[in-house]
């Protein structure tokens, strides 16, 4: 697997639930960075994110999600955190990992509106192309969720955009290619 730069970049994904991460983490699969996505993880462990699940939960599936980007940052390669990075301070923790392992930090914010995501759920509850979050868990992600401040120095990606812009964004802002 190819690396990208010297040192390696830990690419955090953020944005609201259904803002489009894991499409942007396929686009960039295609660009040759591994990609640690907490939804794998729930889904290896047989949990649903969607349903609300306890705090411990969370906090092991966090747990293994930085075990596998510290081994693959030690690696060298260039890794993407797929998550939707809501608190500020879940997105400090995943810099100072970065930095820890001799890794640039990069936050890549996927912005959407709450009216987007919600149509978006609305048209996922028909068509069934992902697992449904219940309505009060995605209001309750939509009410805490903490967008990116200036001084975190957001890649910011707009959610209608297509995924050939955000590749093409990926490789003229990253030089992936």
């Amino acid at each position: 697997m190819p690396t990208f730069s010297s040192p390696p970049r830990l690419l955090v994904l953020c944005g609201r639930s259904y803002a489009g991460k894991s499409m942007l983490a396929d686009v960039l699969r295609l660009l040759g960075v591994r990609v640690v996505s907490l939804d794998e993880i729930m889904e290896r462990r047989g949990l649903s994110s969607g349903d609300g699940l306890p705090l411990r939960e969370w906090q092991r599936t966090h747990e293994i999600a930085v075990a596998e980007t510290a081994e693959l940052l030690d690696a060298g390669l260039t890794v993407a955190v797929d998550d939707t990075g809501s608190p500020r301070f879940l997105r400090d923790g995943w810099r100072s990992l970065a930095l820890k392992h001799s890794a640039v930090p990069v936050l890549i914010y996927l912005d959407a509106s709450p009216e987007l995501v919600r149509e978006r759920w609305r048209a996922n509850a028909t068509a069934g192309s992902r697992h449904q979050v219940v309505e009060d868990v995605l209001e309750e992600h939509l009410a805490a969720f903490e967008p990116p401040a200036a001084d975190e120095h957001p890649v910011v990606l707009d959610a209608l955009q297509s995924p050939d812009e955000w590749r093409a964004t990926m490789v003229a802002e990253l030089g992936l290619k």
